[in-house]
């Protein structure tokens, strides 16, 4: 199409190898913290699954209740990775 330019440049962000560095690094520790939380969920669904049929929380069964602290983990563990990663100024 005339009189588009798609190859405009911006300015570009420089990035701080060891800003990356520690970014990744914090990254890495808070999958691995939420991994870790989901295999529990997991190893109880495979091997205990009477265990998340009982009631558990204001009459809700366990696997209801762990499926949405994990999603609440998930949100509350990307609110600390921005916090964690957060320039300071």
């Amino acid at each position: 199409m005339a009189g588009l330019d798609f190859k405009a440049t911006g300015v570009k962000e420089r990035e701080d190898a060891a800003v990356v560095a520690h970014n990744t690094r914090a990254g890495v520790v808070l999958f691995i913290v939420y991994v870790v939380f989901y295999g529990g969920f997991m190893a109880l669904s495979a091997f205990w699954p009477e265990a998340m049929s009982k009631p558990f929380l204001f009459g809700a069964n366990l696997a209801v209740v762990y499926g949405f602290a994990l999603i609440v983990a998930a949100l509350v563990l990307a609110m600390v990775y921005m916090k964690v990663c957060r320039k300071s100024k």
